[in-house]
């Protein structure tokens, strides 16, 4: 049984996990079980996924808004084949390149390859991680990060290079790439201000009462997810406007497990790319991340 702590980090690769987590979409459907409690705007999410060929996950965390770390939690990996414990590793270094690689493969099919302006929206640890990600894929990407505290997008600037956006909708309108992660509750981004040819992704999200853009952005896009199992009945960003008549579920394009639909289909149209999240997907990931440690 291995133990890897966040270290293990220095031996991942951006485009590597992107291809883990392509490969472990073409393995058989994961079986997946989420659990959610709630205590005002504290969470517990316990998360397990089983794939045949790559095991059992399973993912505990609680997300404590207003601490430091807000999200804590432990990551174990069990093997396919006696059911014997893989692996404990570390939840942050799973979380990271789980939440980031997720949106970036998305980034790869959706987003137009000659894509340069990203707006970071959202000032937070998913936002720096999305910074490193979009460079592996977009080397001559442009970064600037919007954030409702100054101070904090200042501490962002500074550690990423990221220039610093004074208006939210004047940048939106000029970005071709932009990413939200946030915690925000009611929507930030406004789909009148979004352009032909750009890309949303959204990471921020995760309870039924959460959203960063509105109805309007859902409904000028094409609309993508990594699963419908774990975003449409959870994810306020698509909870919300399904319930309301606003879109169907149909009208979600494609997941991760669509491989042919999966695309951009023009220089033109919008697409708009929800991270959910997901056990299956901390599977993929960890055992990337447990292939790449043993062969350091």
């Amino acid at each position: 049984m291995e133990m890897i702590p966040f270290e293990g980090e220095a031996h991942l690769n951006w485009l590597d996990l992107c291809a883990a987590i392509e490969a472990g979409h073409r393995a058989p459907r994961a079986q997946v079980e989420d659990v959610f409690l709630y205590q005002g705007d504290r969470t517990l999410l316990n998360r397990s996924a089983w794939i045949e060929g790559l095991g059992v996950a399973v993912k505990a965390c609680t997300i404590f808004p207003g601490q430091e770390p807000m999200i804590n939690g432990a990551v174990t990996l069990f093997s396919e084949t006696t059911g014997a414990l893989d692996a404990v590793i570390d939840f942050h270094l799973v979380t990271k390149w789980k939440t980031a690689g997720d949106s970036l493969l998305a980034a790869t099919k959706l987003a137009r390859p000659d894509s340069r302006k990203f707006l970071i929206v959202g000032a937070g640890t998913v936002g720096r991680s999305m910074v490193e990600a979009y460079r592996a894929v977009f080397p001559d990407a442009e970064f600037t990060v919007w954030n409702r505290n100054a101070e904090r997008a200042q501490a962002f600037a500074q550690q990423t290079g990221a220039q610093i956006a004074d208006d939210l909708e004047r940048h939106v309108r000029q970005a071709d790439v932009v990413t939200c992660a946030t915690m925000a509750t009611t929507p930030l981004i406004d789909g009148d201000w979004l352009q032909s040819g750009q890309h949303i992704n959204l990471i921020g999200a995760y309870r039924p009462d959460m959203r960063e853009v509105n109805d309007a952005a859902m409904t000028r896009a094409r609309v993508f997810v990594d699963s419908r199992e774990t975003t449409l009945g959870h994810i306020g960003e698509l909870k919300i406007p399904v319930e309301a008549g606003v879109i169907q579920a149909d009208d979600i394009i494609a997941d991760y497990n669509d491989h042919e639909l999966f695309a951009r289909r023009s220089d033109e149209e919008i697409t708009l790319f929800k991270n959910g999240g997901g056990a299956h997907l901390d599977l993929m990931v960890s055992r990337y991340i447990l292939e790449a440690w043993r062969a350091r």
